[in-house]
């Protein structure tokens, strides 16, 4: 009786030994987080370059170990951000999809090590969207009118001030520039579409920021278009 009772023993401490050195999965302490960034594409190279955006929105997943299988996902925030959570220490690969200009979907990854209850930073992930910039233009200018405590202080041609675009539908800008000299701005390199550019203004009482909006169809490749009309903004000084 006593040989079965320590054979039964035997066993059960058997059994446990898997739950005592589980690898990578949930059920942790440890964190892993990074970024993903969409890769903006100047005269329809697709080769990696130094101008990105945030990619928003964007589907990351991770995979355990060496399993076949990712085993969770999670969307980037507007910064293109990204935090897994309570995870066992071990071997991560991160990865997220880029779109060739083929239109063919390919995994872009990251591996790491992720230690016992630590924080570990992935290498940020740079994804394309299949999308190459064209060839036109779109210009405009920006006329701004100062004020100090509801004061009017004067006028003139805006200098730096910063202007975004989008594409019509879309929330997230893909670009912004600084207004230049004698109010003067352009968004170049792009693609036939409906676009909205937009800058803020203020209001001269509460000095709370607003958009302005205007949209512009670029209906045809390699050409200039420009704002019908300037911006007209305030500018609590």
């Amino acid at each position: 009786m006593k040989k079965i009772f320590q054979l039964l023993l035997l066993l059960f401490a058997v059994a446990l030994l898997p739950a005592c050195n589980k690898g990578a999965g949930k059920g942790g302490t440890g964190t892993l987080q990074g970024y993903v960034k969409l890769v903006h594409h100047p005269d329809d190279d697709f080769e990696l370059n130094a101008d990105t955006m945030a990619a928003a929105k964007t589907d990351v997943f991770l995979v355990y170990g060496d399993e076949p299988f990712y085993g969770d996902d999670i969307e980037t925030n507007p910064n293109g951000m990204y935090q897994f959570e309570y995870l066992r220490p071990g071997y991560y690969t991160v990865f997220a999809y880029s779109i060739l200009p083929s239109g063919e979907k390919v995994a872009v990854s990251q591996t790491v090590e992720l230690p016992r209850g630590a924080v570990a930073q992935v290498p940020t992930i740079y994804i394309h969207d299949g999308k190459a910039y064209g060839t036109s233009v779109v210009k405009g200018r920006v006329h701004a009118s100062y004020w100090h405590n509801g004061a009017y202080q004067g006028e003139g041609w805006a200098y730096e001030h910063r202007v975004y675009i989008r594409r019509v539908g879309e929330e997230m800008h893909f670009d912004d520039v600084r207004v230049g000299v004698e109010g003067y701005f352009a968004f170049q390199k792009l693609q036939p579409g409906e676009y909205e550019v937009f800058t803020v203004t203020e209001d001269v009482n509460t000095e709370m920021p607003e958009l302005l909006f205007q949209t512009i169809n670029v209906d045809e490749a390699g050409q200039v278009f420009e704002l019908e009309e300037a911006f007209e903004v305030v500018i609590n000084v």
